[in-house]
């Protein structure tokens, strides 16, 4: 992975790669662009469009703990834990196929930070320390869930100021400690220092039954008709 560069004596200030740039890190100064290497998150976007008419946004390689920008940053970039794009699971939206929510469990996905604002890794500590707690079981095939590196929900030092676009905590949790964790994402609504979205992955009964659309009426979620499903034709 590499990191962005903009090649001064080449820039003329056009500002195509401000315009494009997901948390307005690349800002004109004495009409030149420059990097704002403090709130960048390497997502590789400015020099994936290829919009600079006289290429001088080139790449230098990255190292960890920065590393881990570009890994929750950049869209199309592989991790090589899933060994596919993107920031989740393909699990999540193909779980009728693959079975890896039980009719007994539920599953959830937390996703924090989004484009034009981002996130600090160590937020995510906020909900991971507490889950664990509570019993959750992470997703082993997530990318964040990599960075965890004890069984109390701890990320590793070095990364916790590491902003990224987005990261996703994503596990599964019995059916009895739902309202437990629905308690919680209710607590730290008013403590995490990002916007953050709640999935919730849930086996559908044979009569059309949804069982968890009533808990979350009465635990002050509501519930909306819409839905998000993936037959699984493509693992076949």
């Amino acid at each position: 992975m590499e990191t962005l560069i903009i090649t001064l004596e080449k820039c003329i200030g056009c500002g195509q790669c401000v315009i494009v740039c997901p948390t307005r890190s690349i800002k004109l100064n004495d009409d030149k662009a420059f990097i704002d290497k403090n709130t960048c998150v390497e997502c590789s976007t400015c020099y994936r469009l290829s919009i600079c008419p006289v290429n001088a946004i080139k790449k230098e390689r990255l190292k960890m703990p920065r590393l881990v920008r570009n890994l929750f940053s950049d869209v199309i970039t592989p991790h090589k834990l899933t060994g596919v794009p993107g920031r989740g699971t393909e699990e999540m939206k193909t779980n009728d196929i693959t079975n890896r929510i039980g009719f007994s469990e539920i599953g959830f996905s937390i996703e924090l930070g989004r484009p034009g604002l981002g996130t600090n890794v160590g937020e995510a500590e906020k909900f991971t320390i507490p889950l664990t707690k509570i019993g959750v079981t992470f997703e082993k095939d997530n990318p964040f869930t990599a960075l965890i590196i004890d069984n109390k929900g701890h990320i590793r030092e070095d990364l916790k100021n590491e902003i990224v676009l987005s990261l996703i905590v994503e596990f599964k949790v019995s059916y009895e400690k739902i309202p437990e964790v629905l308690n919680l994402i209710k607590r730290l609504d008013k403590e995490i220092n990002t916007v953050f979205s709640v999935g919730i992955i849930s086996r559908v009964k044979e009569d059309g039954e949804i069982p968890i659309c009533d808990l979350l009426t009465r635990s002050g979620f509501p519930v909306r008709p819409n839905a998000k499903i993936n037959v699984g034709l493509g693992n076949r």
